[in-house]
């Protein structure tokens, strides 16, 4: 997942990014290893919050545009 590549970008800390979502710093850092992985509606917030869809997200495309 490239969650930790676009939290690097936004410049901002996995705290900062539990805040946001409401989850445990811990959790965002398991996610970033790979250690556990994001449900469905987790991963709905994070494409949320960064704005890309969850195909980029996941790494199943290099477009992070939304298409509707």
């Amino acid at each position: 997942m490239r969650l930790g590549f676009l939290r690097e970008k936004k410049r901002i800390s996995q705290q900062k990014l539990a805040m946001d979502l409401n989850v445990n710093q811990n959790t965002i850092s398991r996610y970033e290893n790979g250690s556990r992985q994001a449900d469905y509606a987790m991963l709905i917030k994070i494409a949320d919050y960064f704005n890309v869809s969850i195909d980029y997200l996941l790494e199943r495309t290099d477009n992070p545009k939304i298409n509707l």
